[in-house]
């Protein structure tokens, strides 16, 4: 028999610990209250009648209890529950000393690895996690009802950044730069009038993203296109300097070429301005701002000639690399890349196809840009294109009281996930109780989601005046409720889910790749779109369905229900969840199968979806990349590359990264130790668990043992 703690852990039975209880409780009684051995025995086997291969400590509690007071020993029962409820106002009176000292001592392996872009080591990274390690302690004892609390941790459903709930503030959102550029903003009390310039254009962008980065906990995405209208007016201001400088005494053909000199050094010193400020800003909550640039060379804007120099500048930049402190070039971790695939671009003979080529270059060499497919999108989005958010979720279509599309200045009021395979587990193969399971578990996250939607409710205007008052969001009045952001669908609150490869493995004996499996998978992601779908109906609330690509949340759900559950075939024994709908990374699929087959599932996760294959090689394989590329265009909404090459942050190495006698990965070339740093892992099979040598410790492997 096994034990379920309050904190979800599953550990085993221990009659001892009963008993040490009872005699603990006997010493506070007289004699004549106390319970004998015989009694004792008696409780013991009590519990063992139960019959159950999972109890939970309350119900063992309840069965001692019940015991004692059939034996007439009602002093003792009731010293027993004074006991327990002791025992339950200290834990309720402090949870976080150990794993905040754990956090101080570099001893708290789950934070580590949590965010690979926040260093665990730094004095303000700490102060961050400190804070987050109360928030989380608050939200469960205080914040979530009861039930909620106990789902989390049972590994039933998922309330994403807890650490983060305490505070009324959102998760991710698309900044309306425009807005801010064009009418000025305001920044920690000080006027920011509408710049005269690109360069001037480019710095206010990145002090925006940053105080944007400062108070949400999610990514921001930036629309590129909003700065071709600065670049146009730098290149005006030059030409206007040099009339006035030299009026006819210097030919045209001479001022246009110095004009072009002055604007290509502009928008190099531009765009170096903003990759560079992003990668040395610190945001208060530890890290460089999260924050995704939108390239979309759209051939309906104005400044469509100006937006492809922007991009390709931008493009030109990431694939050289930025210098780490090493003077090596590295590729930086943001901004993160996502790039429009149109008609004039898709590599089919458009005028811009030559800036495609590039951004492929920029795939093989520094894995960025993702790829988002206008012809794709415009059939899902009601003919729109936009950018997802920093977390890769995406709006839903909203109208103005114009009847015009919005998607800028809107934002996602937070996620909860569902743990699919653990219905599964559950049901054994029997779809009537998977369905019931499956809406029961689905009440609970509409619950969680409702407790995130109401902690934003009455949250005035001043708690965060970049989002609010001055233009990231609103311009809402000091004093006035956001509260209409957060209905008719303005905004969106976002149900995840894991595991549907797993899940359709326990129920249907086969992947969601073959016919029946895929049956039923498709079921299961119209069930959970249309359950979304009501939610929205009934309240007015923005309710989507988010395939979210949560990586360690995958890794958490296949831990708790393997402690729970044990070895299940495929499933618990790998060590991880697929995450959303995708393919398990160790089915063979090729690039152009696996996007074929996942775009079916993207039209049903409109809330957020995104693909991935691997490529061999992927620098030697540009070619490759381009044909992928086209069928990206045509066939699927959103795709990323991968590759299985592992690769060094760094300094660059470009090679194998081997295990050193200490039995860690280490690079070859700069020695360097830091695994966030080094491609190993994900790129191998995905795997990013616990690691262990191989038993015959032939070759020394870590994360890499699944995959051998």
């Amino acid at each position: 028999m096994k034990i379920q703690k309050r904190d979800g852990r599953v550990v085993p039975y221990e009659e001892s610990k009963i008993v040490d209880a009872i005699r603990k409780a006997n010493n506070e009684v007289e004699e004549g209250d106390r319970a004998d051995e015989t009694l004792i025995a008696e409780i013991l086997e009590a519990v063992k009648n139960e019959h159950k291969e999972l109890q939970t400590v309350e119900h063992v509690q309840d069965v001692i209890e019940q015991c004692l007071m059939e034996k007439n020993k009602y002093v003792l029962a009731k010293k027993y529950i004074v006991y327990r409820y002791q025992r339950s106002l200290l834990r309720k009176s402090n949870t976080t000393d150990e794993s905040i000292l754990k956090l101080i001592r570099n001893e708290n392996k789950e934070l580590a690895e949590e965010n690979s872009n926040k260093n665990t080591r730094l004095a303000s990274t700490q102060r961050d996690y400190i804070a987050g390690e109360v928030s989380r302690d608050v939200t469960r004892r205080m914040l979530l009802p009861e039930h909620i609390a106990m789902a989390h941790d049972n590994g039933v459903l998922h309330f994403h950044d807890a650490d983060y709930f305490i505070q009324p503030i959102f998760n991710c959102c698309l900044i309306d730069i425009k807005d801010m550029l064009d009418n000025g903003t305001s920044i920690n009390g000080k006027l920011i009038e509408s710049p005269k310039s690109f360069q001037v254009a480019c710095t206010v962008t990145t002090q925006i993203i940053a105080a944007v980065a400062s108070n949400q906990y999610g990514g921001q995405s930036v629309n590129i296109k909003h700065l071709g209208k600065y670049l146009r007016r730098s290149k005006m201001k030059f030409e206007k300097q040099l009339e006035d400088e030299f009026g006819e005494t210097l030919d045209r053909m001479a001022k246009d070429k110095i004009v072009r000199m002055r604007l290509r050094d502009e928008l190099k010193s531009g765009v170096q301005t903003i990759q560079y400020q992003i990668n040395t800003l610190m945001t208060t909550n530890g890290q460089s701002p999260f924050v995704t640039l939108f390239l979309h060379v759209d051939q309906e804007d104005e400044y469509v000639e100006e937006t492809a120099q922007i991009i390709e500048e931008i493009l030109r930049q990431r694939l050289k690399g930025t210098k780490n402190e090493k003077g090596v070039f590295v590729t930086p971790a943001f901004p993160k890349l996502v790039y429009v695939l149109d008609e004039n671009n898709c590599l089919k003979g458009g005028s811009y196809d030559y800036l495609t080529r590039l951004a492929a270059k920029c795939s093989a060499k520094r894995m960025y840009p993702d790829y988002i497919s206008a012809r794709k999108m415009r059939e899902n989005y009601e003919g729109n294109v936009f950018s997802c958010m920093g977390c890769r979720s995406f709006l839903s279509p909203w109208k103005d009281e114009n009847g015009t599309y919005k998607w800028e200045g809107r934002f996602n009021q937070g996620v909860v996930s569902l743990n699919l395979p653990q219905i599964g587990i559950i049901a054994k193969g029997d779809e009537e109780a998977f369905w019931r399971l499956l809406d029961e578990r689905l009440g609970l996250c509409y619950e969680a989601l409702m407790c995130r939607h109401k902690a934003l409710m009455g949250v005035v205007s001043d708690v965060s005046p970049i989002h609010w008052q001055y233009g990231a969001i609103a311009r809402l009045k000091k004093g006035e409720t956001i509260d209409r952001l957060l209905m008719d669908g303005y905004s969106t609150i976002s149900l995840g889910y894991i595991g549907l490869y797993e899940l359709t493995y326990l129920m249907k004996g086969c992947s969601h790749t073959q016919t029946r499996g895929k049956e039923f998978a498709l079921q299961v992601m119209d069930h959970l779109k249309n359950t979304a779908a009501r939610w929205r109906e009934e309240t007015g609330i923005g309710f989507s369905l988010y395939g979210t690509p949560a990586e360690t949340l995958c890794y958490r759900f296949a831990r708790i229900d393997k402690e729970k559950y044990g070895d299940i075939p495929n499933v618990t024994d790998k060590g991880y969840y697929t995450n959303s709908y995708h393919v398990d990374v160790r089915e063979p699929i090729n690039a152009f199968a696996k996007f074929t087959f996942e775009s079916e599932f993207q039209n049903k996760s409109l809330g957020g979806a995104i693909s991935y294959v691997e490529i061999p090689n992927l620098r030697n394989n540009l070619e490759a990349i381009e044909e992928v590329i086209r069928f990206i265009y045509d066939n699927i909404q959103y795709g990323e590359f991968n590759t299985k090459s592992d690769y060094c942050h760094i300094c660059g190495y470009d090679g194998e990264i081997l295990i050193n006698e200490d039995n860690e990965w280490e690079c070859p070339q700069c020695h360097n130790k830091d695994h966030a740093k080094m491609n190993v892992t994900r790129r191998t099979c995905g795997y990013l668990g616990e690691n262990f040598w191989n038993a015959g410790k032939t070759k020394e492997i870590k994360a890499r043992v699944l995959h051998l």
